[in-house]
């Protein structure tokens, strides 16, 4: 996992996109699996928003 310093919730939401990662390039090998890359790739977009999110919120607690 990352070093990023952060909240338990950043922690979680760059696991889950490593995870994420992992998966789509374990199915890059498989046959016909184009969709459910695609769909990975959507839910690791929208992961990286709320992590985006997260960062934001909490660079500007530290201000």
């Amino acid at each position: 996992m990352s070093s990023e310093a952060g909240s338990t919730q950043c922690r979680g939401l760059i696991e889950a996109k490593e995870c994420l990662l992992k998966a789509m390039n374990s199915l890059g090998v498989i046959e016909n699996s184009e969709h459910i890359q695609s769909t990975l790739r959507d839910v690791y977009n929208e992961l990286e928003k709320l992590h985006d999110s997260r960062r934001i919120k909490e660079s500007n607690n530290l201000n």
